[in-house]
């Protein structure tokens, strides 16, 4: 008979892991446009006009946004944003540009939280022998993640970190979920996946063969969970499902 105990977790990033709410992407835009802008001008570089310069980023983000909503391929804000910096004569080294792409990140930082006690779950996670990963769906360069995960203390926990603009493809497509199953090292049937999107993390995991846990948040509000997949309102809660799935 297969051995059917869960040993590895995979989690989604935004509103599971690190928790940002409904937001108001003009204002979060504004904001990271203004501190990028500051910074592009300490460095003598040539922006030109505060207003030029927000529909210039606006332009080039828009348009690839609806490029990978065409193609279902999402791109990385870091090479976005040094292209559309390098058109206008913007001059800058590697470490400059991720510290760029960091302010403009940085607005979501500010408004995000994490539980107060994550640090301590992942703990008793990882001292259980359960191996963590992350699978997220994303724009954002993984430096600027990582940094942020840094910050908060929980970026050490997981191995591996895939971001979706690292392929050619995105939850809920099946490969990355297989991918993310090699590269934890377990079948799909011993693997949890944690998310707040049933679209996008939940049912595709499910049909994957993996367990599902959805976090409750705005994103899953009011929609009924899938047959076969538990539902948490805190991370807190998985070391006692799991265990209490294990002992089963």
């Amino acid at each position: 008979m297969p051995d059917k105990k869960i040993k590895a977790l995979l989690f989604d990033l935004g509103d599971t892991l690190l928790d940002f709410g409904k937001l108001n992407p003009g204002e979060i835009f504004r904001q990271g446009a203004r501190l990028s802008y500051d910074f592009l001008k300490s460095c003598g570089q040539p922006v030109g006009s505060f207003k030029y310069y927000c529909l210039w980023n606006m332009a080039a983000l828009q348009f690839r946004r609806l490029i990978s909503n065409i193609t279902g391929n999402d791109f990385n804000s870091l090479t976005l944003l040094r292209w559309a910096g390098m058109k206008k004569g913007i001059r800058l080294d590697g470490q400059q540009w991720r510290h760029f792409a960091w302010l403009w990140y940085e607005p979501l930082r500010k408004i995000s939280t994490v539980a107060p006690d994550i640090r301590e779950t992942l703990t008793k996670l990882k001292n259980s022998g359960l191996k963590l990963g992350i699978v997220s769906n994303t724009f954002v360069s993984g430096c600027s993640l990582e940094k942020h995960m840094e910050q908060v203390g929980i970026l050490d926990f997981f191995d591996p970190r895939m971001y979706s603009y690292e392929f050619d493809f995105r939850k809920p497509d099946a490969r990355i979920f297989r991918i993310a199953a090699e590269r934890i090292g377990e079948a799909t049937e011993n693997i949890m996946f944690v998310g707040d999107r049933i679209d996008k993390d939940i049912a595709p995991a499910l049909k994957a063969g993996m367990r599902a846990a959805l976090k409750t948040a705005h994103t899953n509000a009011g929609k009924k969970i899938p047959d076969g997949a538990w539902k948490i309102n805190h991370i807190s809660e998985l070391p006692d499902l799991i265990e209490k799935i294990n002992s089963g």
